[in-house]
């Protein structure tokens, strides 16, 4: 979409992963800069691989904050996951609900913060197996955030595709998180490999229930910005922006005054 004219009156900003765009020159750096420098944009990181055994890649965290001030970026959140063991593993894996990893997590989260001088948000991620399990996802995310004294960007799609997988209520966790840590919010689309097994895909329209469920974190939580998440599959531009625009219907009618809706590129 870099080169096209978005209408800001739809779009109020994006985000995009910054391994995707760091060092990129030429005229997809060009036209990349003319949008950071019209637009609002946020980076959601996907190789900071906060729960791994390896050591923090600190020149990777240099690079992304050179880049958050080279393009003005508002803010920085990554996956409360791990993706290396001595090199990339390619997928976010989950980490132990332990009381051990807590603290090891929130160490590295507060590294990070350090590091980059200034607070980051970590998402809630969808799994599909609990190795070494010793308390609730809602426990250890809720542990972890208060630990790292770090705030949270919430995955809605990420609560329903787990609570279906793992079998628990997806009110009951959302009434469970600390709203004053909440930074943003995501919501997707998913796959249905079976109905008791959901997959998270960014690869297709929200369905019903997830719009529901977005609406009630709102009811609880309060409105906050929003991104609608597509990696692939993705639909002409205006069929996009409906569901865009059906983020700001719930927004809405929930009596705020100033709406935020972002759409990832």
């Amino acid at each position: 979409m870099m080169g096209e004219e978005m209408p800001s009156a739809v779009v109020d900003f994006f985000e995009v992963a910054p391994e995707n765009w760091i060092g990129v020159g030429g005229r997809y750096g060009r036209w990349f800069r003319e949008f950071t420098e019209r637009y609002p944009f946020i980076l959601h990181g996907l190789s900071l691989s906060i729960g791994a055994p390896e050591p923090l890649d600190m020149d990777l965290i240099g690079s992304i904050k050179h880049f958050i001030r080279e393009h003005n970026i508002r803010y920085y959140s990554e996956h409360l996951s791990y993706c290396s063991d001595h090199g990339h593993l390619y997928d976010l894996l989950p980490i132990p609900f332990t009381e051990e990893a807590v603290m090891y997590v929130a160490e590295r989260i507060r590294i990070v913060q350090d590091a980059l001088e200034q607070r980051i948000a970590m998402e809630n991620v969808s799994y599909y197996a609990a190795p070494g399990q010793e308390m609730s996802e809602q426990a250890f995310l809720s542990a972890v955030l208060e630990e790292a004294d770090c705030d949270l960007l919430l995955d809605v799609n990420n609560i329903y595709v787990n609570a279906i997988n793992h079998r628990y209520d997806p009110l009951e966790f959302l009434r469970g998180l600390p709203s004053e840590r909440m930074r943003y919010v995501h919501v997707a689309g998913h796959y249905d490999e079976a109905d008791d097994l959901k997959v998270d895909t960014h690869g297709a329209p929200v369905i019903d229930p997830v719009w529901e469920l977005l609406s009630k974190a709102y009811e609880i939580h309060g409105v906050m910005p929003t991104l609608l998440e597509r990696d692939f599959n993705i639909p002409p531009l205006p069929q996009l922006l409906e569901e865009v625009g059906h983020i700001k219907t719930i927004q809405a009618s929930h009596q705020v005054e100033e709406n935020y809706v972002l759409s990832r590129r």
